[in-house]
């Protein structure tokens, strides 16, 4: 099992240790969406001008091309402001825009393949919908797990059975039991008013999609998740 662990740095990241080496993982993660690759594009633009510094292309329906195009131009952006960029499921996509890390669903390479591929530089990370997943992951070559639904979400298909807040709580505390320490991100149709009870439970932090795209305005939307994660930490 490889050694992990979690220390506090900044009030929105914390830094891994992981093989001699140190990663930042955000707390508060945004996963894109939309029917063109421009609305990926514009909703980058929005979430790093309101403070976010994680983001996650996730284009699930659009042709290698686009996707490469769109990831190269949100690869741009996110230099400018020092975000991270993770690209989801595509390793080799990743790879080609030199993004900052993955994220893998279950039926995508596994941690180890993409570790191999990625080297040791690149953030892993990977979902998990029970304890059993959790406990498979924290033996394998991962910076962050997303665990989820929260609750059901039109962004996904084939979702698994929602966790909830109680569900969540449930999980911290069997992690705790056994030391996994890896830091689990709440993920699926995560609202701006489930954040703090959500971080209540142990969770490490929220990844949220339709919160910030589909709101009236993103800009203001994104600060105020970031001013409910600063509230938290000063409780």
């Amino acid at each position: 099992m490889l050694k992990k662990q979690c220390l506090a740095t900044k009030v929105y990241w914390h830094t891994i240790k992981y093989n001699n080496m140190q990663k930042q993982i955000a707390q508060l993660q945004f996963i894109t969406q939309g029917e063109t690759a421009q609305m990926h594009i514009d909703q980058v633009e929005k979430a790093l001008e309101s403070g976010c510094q994680w983001i996650q292309l996730r284009m699930k329906d659009f042709g290698d091309a686009t996707i490469i195009d769109t990831a190269v131009k949100a690869r741009e952006i996110t230099l400018k402001t020092g975000a991270k960029l993770i690209i989801n499921d595509r390793v080799d996509i990743a790879q080609t825009v030199n993004a900052d890390g993955v994220h893998l669903g279950k039926n995508d390479l596994s941690p180890p393949e993409a570790r191999a591929i990625l080297g040791d530089n690149y953030i892993i990370g990977a979902t998990a919908n029970s304890f059993e997943d959790i406990e498979r992951l924290s033996k394998q070559p991962v910076d962050y797990i997303g665990v989820g639904p929260f609750r059901f979400t039109e962004t996904k298909k084939n979702l698994s059975p929602v966790i909830g807040l109680e569900g969540y709580a449930k999980l911290v505390k069997q992690c705790r039991e056994i030391q996994i320490n890896i830091p689990m991100v709440a993920i699926g149709s995560v609202g701006n008013s489930d954040v703090e009870n959500l971080l209540k439970t142990g969770m490490y932090g929220v990844a949220v999609s339709s919160a910030i795209a589909k709101a009236s305005n993103p800009v203001d939307a994104t600060r105020e998740l970031i001013e409910i994660l600063e509230s938290h930490h000063k409780q």
